[in-house]
């Protein structure tokens, strides 16, 4: 069988014509293309920072921003984005440029427009000269250049978590309520401006500044009362820390509140002949108590006042034995 087949192989090949054999051309062997080359990605690191590093900006001032890679690579891009209150509010690319010790960088300004927590996030998705690069920095506090009492929630929101945070007591949250009034009055009394309860741009401003904090004098005496009569405010301490601040009027002129350091040794709820509400005595006559009126200026008789709607919550927070602290 083998042998057949091989015979008729050759008689196959020896019935084609010399001369066809001649013509027919032997196709050329293609070029074989060269591998392609091997791209390799730059790695390094990105950074960022804040230019000033303030935590705290009222809308429409400038943040800055300044990036950092680990190289330069010319032609690379990275990507800013902002974010306000958890939502994406800009977006921008930004081309990296060379600096002096051979590092990439970049520097740019954001206003933001909104109040709320400012969140700035930095990516560079992967190119055949750079790998991913992502960075961050720690969020910024957005607060309002002014808060009218018809602002908006947000806006309202804003100015209450800075006070909160201080130790004022605020109300109904995104409400411009007497609650919330008191408390930039209280503010204002601390920081020593004009006693009203506008929460204008100096109240604001003072507020991004760090400045409105209670300075505790007794920190030793535990939880405790201070009344610093020149702010005409108490303070309601614990743990080291403030807990509450009200605005008080303390006595006047011809009727002033007894200074030094005393115990509450009576408590009496309700409202009793003279008017006090909810009255917790530190000595003698004197008590820290409700009453209808509380002037911004020093009007009992050497009580200290408070109003009557945080009359009850400062009654429930004192106890027999805590200590007050009344100085000038």
């Amino acid at each position: 069988m083998y042998r057949v087949i091989a015979t008729l192989s050759v008689l196959a090949m020896a019935s084609v014509p010399a001369a066809a054999r001649a013509q027919s051309p032997v196709a050329p062997a293609l070029p074989v293309a060269p591998p392609p080359p091997v791209q390799t990605q730059t790695q390094t690191t990105l950074t960022l920072e804040r230019v000033g590093g303030r935590s705290t900006v009222l809308t429409g001032s400038r943040v800055r921003i300044r990036g950092t890679t680990g190289v330069f690579v010319p032609g690379e891009t990275v990507i800013v984005r902002f974010f306000i209150a958890g939502r994406l509010r800009e977006e921008r690319p930004v081309a990296l440029t060379p600096q002096p010790d051979g590092t990439g960088g970049f520097l740019l300004a954001y206003e933001p427009r909104r109040p709320g927590t400012l969140k700035i996030r930095a990516i560079h998705d992967p190119t055949p000269a750079l790998g991913p690069l992502a960075a961050r920095v720690d969020p910024v506090d957005v607060i309002p250049r002014s808060v009218p009492r018809r602002s908006g929630p947000a806006s309202i929101r804003a100015l209450q978590r800075r006070l909160r945070r201080l130790g004022y007591v605020t109300g109904a949250r995104g409400s411009f309520d007497a609650r919330t009034a008191r408390a930039v009055l209280a503010f204002r009394k601390v920081t020593r401006m004009k006693r009203t309860t506008s929460a204008s741009n100096g109240v604001m401003r003072a507020i991004a500044r760090g400045e409105g904090r209670f300075r505790i004098r007794f920190r030793q005496h535990g939880r405790h009362i201070e009344a610093d009569l020149s702010r005409q405010v108490i303070a309601l301490i614990q743990g080291g820390r403030v807990r509450r601040i009200y605005p008080v009027s303390s006595g006047a002129a011809g009727t002033p509140t007894v200074q030094g350091s005393f115990r509450i040794y009576l408590k009496t709820p309700g409202t009793n002949s003279l008017g006090m509400v909810d009255a917790a005595y530190f000595i003698r006559g004197y008590a820290t108590h409700g009453y209808a009126s509380v002037p911004v200026f020093p009007a009992s008789h050497g009580c200290l006042r408070v109003p009557v709607a945080e009359a009850r919550r400062l009654f429930r927070w004192v106890r027999i034995g805590t200590p007050v602290d009344v100085y000038p």
